[in-house]
């Protein structure tokens, strides 16, 4: 069985640490707007959409979220915990300048994670 609605949102706020505001400044940056890969090959990242629907549901009550944002919920907590386990070592091994330049620096920031300051 998976995780409960309780488990999601409390893994959700675990790995989402970034503020809507934070969120927002950061997708209008064109690091964020060059990050990740496309569905179709071309437009939005699969990770700046993610991202615009982060700043959607930090804004609304992410403690009683819709079906719709619980789903999306999901998909950041499995990204986030896949993405972390495979690069969350590179603190270890980088400086702050040469991690802020890595695509996984970056597109973890399009799905609410600022490695920094975890």
């Amino acid at each position: 069985m998976g995780k409960s609605d309780e488990q999601v949102i409390e893994e959700f706020q675990k790995y989402v640490n970034m503020t809507p505001e934070e969120v927002e400044a950061w997708l209008e940056t064109d690091e964020s707007k060059g990050s990740g890969w496309t569905n179709d090959g071309g437009g939005e990242s699969v990770g700046h959409d993610s991202g615009r629907k982060i700043v959607k549901i930090l804004r609304s009550d992410p403690q009683n979220p819709s079906e719709e944002e619980l789903a999306h919920m999901r998909k950041v907590c499995a990204y986030c915990a896949r993405h972390l386990a495979q690069e969350g070592k590179m603190k270890d091994s980088k400086s702050k300048d040469e991690l802020t330049e890595t695509k996984a620096y970056r597109s973890l920031k399009n799905w609410g994670h600022d490695m920094l300051k975890s």
